[in-house]
């Protein structure tokens, strides 16, 4: 019976330090991952949710049938809405716009009442979701608001258990913690207690741009002309949370949105890890910094939560084109990457026999037939098949009495994906005229190399 919990809570923490193989296998040293999103909310921030429920419990301020009231990004409200389904107690959250819509669908289907604020804002504007969260508990009567940026048992819970756990884990023997920077607690709360054992420890705090942290690392000054509106979730920050100590943080190293997101779609395709936002953005980080490893270093990477509530950004193609992140790929590309290549033609007065010539000689299936204002029509290999069978003398037939429709001229930026309305099993190409007037053709084969390359 030891082996059966008595509630959810009691899975929280002992998560797995995980040895990445394939994304850092350039970089010297041992790259483990310790994944968070093994905790039953799916992110590290079930730890200190649940001890910043107890300390308010045994301080006096969460009392029973109270109302938990958080401003949250969607993880520390997942933490404490299990806390409160165990406890009894109610839950409202605000969050901002920019989180996704699975994290507030999350967060309803445990019972959590949700209020979606603007993201750009500033902190102290009376619509920003820490001014929103804070009114709030001053007008809810048994109601305690959490306040994760300011409340050190966010800090505490990383310290008691985050940092043991690897330092447990790695024998002692870590040299680098990597983690992206947000709220401050589980850097800060890790760090301490790393630090405590070894003070050489080194502490990489992952940052974005269009967060103040770094800056005011550097140079202790907070400078609100850093902040600018970034696509990230789950760090980066437009203030200094009272959690932060930065004297046991080493080293700021910013990541841009864009990279941050195809490094955590990396880690599902290379190492099976399905993360979140902030554990692409960690390992991106440790990339860049990857210069400063020696062979000798055993790195741990803080990777936060699941991929699963990001399967309408991150993950989601059309959502990464949206914005850049994926390069999309148009007939541009593909007449470029097949190098000077003459475009075959014939003329309505040819003869068939030519038409099958060519093929031949050029191994293609497709022939646009011109006259001088353009193409006209078409010939191929598939067109032709049955008609040869059923006729022995089509070879000396013109062209022009055996035209199949011409293909379609299409710009050169279109994107690869809108050509399937015009290319299909009835018609195997397009063509495409250059800025110089020249004509191009774009075959299955070709879109089929071109994306396979």
């Amino acid at each position: 019976m030891k082996r059966i919990k008595n509630n959810i809570l009691e899975t929280i923490g002992d998560t797995p330090l995980i040895r990445l193989n394939k994304i850092t296998r350039s970089l010297p040293g041992t790259i483990l991952a310790k994944v968070d999103y093994f905790n039953p909310g799916n992110s590290i921030k079930d730890r200190m949710a649940l001890k910043m429920v107890e300390v308010a419990e045994k301080e006096g301020r969460l009392k029973p049938g109270g109302t938990i009231i958080e401003g949250t990004s969607g993880n520390t409200g997942m933490g404490l809405a299990l806390a409160a389904v165990v406890k009894g107690y109610k839950c409202i959250f605000v969050t901002t716009d920019k989180q996704s819509k699975e994290k507030v669908n999350i967060l309803k289907a445990v019972g959590a009442e949700v209020i979606v604020c603007p993201t750009n804002v500033l902190p102290e504007d009376p619509n920003s979701y820490y001014s929103v969260a804070a009114r709030l508990a001053k007008e809810i009567p048994n109601s305690c608001h959490m306040n994760q940026y300011d409340n050190l048992a966010n800090r505490q819970a990383h310290y008691e258990s985050t940092g043991p756990e690897i330092w447990d884990q790695t024998d002692g023997t870590i040299t680098h913690l990597v983690c992206t920077a947000g709220t401050g607690g589980t850097i800060t709360g890790t760090a301490m207690f790393l630090k405590e054992k070894n003070p050489n420890i080194q502490i990489w705090a992952i940052d974005v741009y269009g967060s103040l942290l770094t800056k005011y690392f550097r140079t202790g000054e907070v400078d609100m002309n850093e902040v600018h509106p970034y696509i990230s979730e789950g760090f980066g920050q437009d203030f200094v949370p009272e959690n932060y100590d930065m004297s046991v943080i080493d080293h700021f190293e910013q990541v841009t949105d864009k990279d941050g997101a195809l490094m955590a779609r990396r880690l599902a395709k290379e190492e099976g890890l399905f993360c979140g936002y902030s554990a692409g953005s960690c390992i991106q980080g440790l990339m860049q910094l990857k210069d400063r490893l020696k062979p000798t270093d055993v790195v741990v990477c803080i990777l936060h939560d699941h991929g699963s509530r990001y399967v309408a950004k991150i993950y989601n193609d059309q959502w990464m084109r949206d914005r850049g992140f994926l390069e999309v790929k148009t007939v541009r590309d593909v007449v470029s990457s097949r190098g000077p290549k003459k475009l075959i033609t014939l003329t309505a007065t040819d003869l068939i026999s030519e038409a099958i010539h060519l093929m031949r000689k050029y191994d293609i299936e497709h022939i646009p037939i011109f006259l001088a204002s353009g193409p006209v029509g078409s010939i191929s290999e598939g067109g032709l098949f049955q008609k040869l069978i059923d006729n022995p003398g089509l070879p000396q037939d013109n062209i022009g009495g055996h035209l199949e429709p011409a293909f379609p001229v299409v710009p050169l930026d279109m994107p690869l994906e809108k050509l399937s309305r015009s290319i299909n099993k009835d018609l195997g190409a397009v063509l495409t005229k250059d800025e110089a007037g020249q004509y191009h053709i774009v075959t299955k084969y070709d879109i089929i190399q071109s994306v396979g390359s």
